[in-house]
């Protein structure tokens, strides 16, 4: 039996063919997404070197999908990702992102409380605009599955809303930085 909190380990062989180390036989890119939506962690390493492949293979996996249809970024997010490759707030969205999903997976409301008590965030400047737009990005995400989200006429209003707010703390971060 695997244990729960130990990765699940996948080879990726010279042919490029991905193994599972737990069962022993080949995997594809659908049954990783499948391990990692019934909450498995998976770590995909090359054979030969070594290296961690793991982000490569997550992000292909995301573009199979967003190339099938299944949008879920928008293209304003895709846009500002790529933007933020190459600006002073690249240090800013790895952090803000990984929150964003942990506050999604952990419940709106519980983890706005958790935010605004425990993190050592609260105290820098601009971070009410950050989490303000957090919350608008969550309900613009889940298409109103978060209770109180709205209707679409008041989600459209989210999502300017969320463009305004991602300006003012650009706007800010830039004063920040100089």
């Amino acid at each position: 039996m695997a244990e729960a909190n130990k990765p699940l380990l996948i080879k990726r062989y010279a042919s490029r063919r991905l193994y599972n180390t737990e069962t022993s036989d080949y995997v594809t890119l659908e049954d990783i997404a499948a391990f990692i939506r019934e909450g498995r962690e998976v770590q995909i390493v090359d054979l030969k070197s070594g290296d961690d492949l793991t982000r490569q293979y997550l992000l292909q996996i995301i573009a199979e999908h967003e190339s099938r249809g299944e949008n879920v970024l928008p293209v304003d997010v895709l846009t500002d990702l790529v933007r933020s490759y190459t600006s002073q707030a690249a240090s800013v969205v790895p952090q803000f992102l990984q929150a964003s999903f942990e506050m999604l997976r952990d419940g709106q409301s519980k983890a706005m409380e958790n935010m605004t008590k425990a993190n050592p965030m609260a105290a820098m400047p601009g971070f009410e605009a950050m989490r303000a737009q957090q919350e608008a990005f969550f309900k613009a995400m889940t298409g109103g599955i978060i209770p109180g989200a709205g209707s679409p006429e008041k989600q459209g209003d989210d999502l300017n809303e969320i463009k305004d707010q991602l300006a003012a703390l650009q706007e800010k971060l830039s004063k920040m930085g100089k």
